[in-house]
Order: C-alpha cells, then sequence, then structure tokens
C-alpha cells in the first residue's frame, strides 16, 4: 500500500514531503495476506519434503536404500528414467552427475527454508521458479494438460508471492527486510 504525503514545513522554511500513516487495511486485504502465508508456507513445504524424501528415503518417493545419505543419487531415476519429450537427452546426460544432485538437493533445501520462514522469497522465487520451469520440460509435453501443468502454476505463485512480500505475515520477512544486508542489497528481500 502506498503511503500518503502531505507538505510540512521545516525550521529553514522548506516545505518537503512528510509520509502519513497508511490507511487502515480492509478486510480483504487482511485476508489476502493471510491466504498468500498460508500459500507460501504450503509451497516451502512442498519444497522442504522433497528435499527431507530424497536425503532420508522417507519412503513416499524414494526408498530409503536410495536416499541421499545411503549415497543415492537425487537426479538419477526422474533425469534418467521419467524424463521424455525434446529436452529428455538433455536430462538423461546429466541425471546422477555430482554436481547435479547437489545444486538440486541445496535448492530443494534453501527454496523450501526460505518459503517457510519468510526470508529471501526473491531470491527463492527465483530460483525456485527456475527450477519448476526446468522439470516443466522434463516431461514436454505435460501429461494430463498439452500446454500447463503444476510446475508452471507453481512458478507463477511463486512470484504472486516475492511480488507482494508475503514473508512479512507469518514470516521473518519484516525483520529480515530490516537487515543490513538487505537494506543494502534489496533484492534479497
Amino acid at each position: 500500500m502506498t503511503a500518503l504525503l502531505a507538505p510540512r514545513t521545516t525550521p529553514n522554511g522548506h516545505q518537503p514531503f512528510a509520509r502519513l500513516a497508511p490507511p487502515p487495511e480492509t478486510g480483504r486485504a487482511r485476508a489476502t495476506r493471510f491466504v498468500l502465508a498460508g500459500l507460501r508456507i504450503a509451497l516451502g513445504w512442498v519444497f522442504l519434503w522433497a528435499f527431507l524424501d530424497k536425503l532420508f528415503g522417507l519412503g513416499h518417493e524414494t526408498k530409503t536404500e536410495a536416499a541421499w545419505i545411503n549415497g543415492g543419487k537425487p537426479t538419477l531415476g526422474f533425469l534418467k528414467f521419467g524424463t521424455e519429450g525434446p529436452f529428455a537427452g538433455l536430462y538423461q546426460a546429466i541425471a546422477g552427475a555430482t554436481w547435479a544432485d547437489w545444486l538440486f538437493m541445496t535448492g530443494l533445501l534453501g527454496i523450501g527454508v526460505a518459503l517457510i520462514a519468510g526470508i529471501g522469497l526473491r531470491a527463492a522465487a527465483t530460483a525456485g521458479g527456475l527450477l519448476l520451469v526446468l522439470m516443466w520440460t522434463a516431461v514436454l509435453p505435460p501429461a494430463n494438460n498439452p500446454i500447463i501443468d503444476d510446475h508452471l502454476v507453481y512458478a507463477g505463485l511463486l512470484a504472486v508471492l516475492a511480488l507482494t512480500d508475503a514473508g512479512d505475515t507469518f514470516g521473518l520477512g519484516k525483520a529480515w527486510a530490516r537487515t543490513a544486508i538487505v537494506r543494502r542489497m534489496p533484492f534479497l528481500r
């Protein structure tokens, strides 16, 4: 919300604009903040759960013996056997590569934690959006629709969360925004 501006006279006679309090929040705006915070936390859990399942082999998608801590390769199964379409060869070539495993797992963890905590949403949305678009390109065309699937919807939701400062509600976004590093580099907001 934009703050209202009104002229004010200073001791030296200048009349710069001073910020007045923002108008009171409407019920709709408050509900929107809460819904976006809930969606942020839920999407953060999607990323964090994928990380935990692949790290420990919790049995949902990753069996214990295929867990990363047990020597498993988090990118091997899907990229080697689950990809199809025009980019399948590219993804199959990097399946199980150590650098790909580390990049993928670090991304899942960082994006999940950032979303749940409500910090670094711009960076998390950028990284998460890129990861989701790459996952969308790994299975073209999508199974249930010729163009759109959940990966693109989630990428769009990430953009909305970053653009609306959704980390401020039920998150550490406001405190994070006041840190020196974020004030110097606002893209970390």
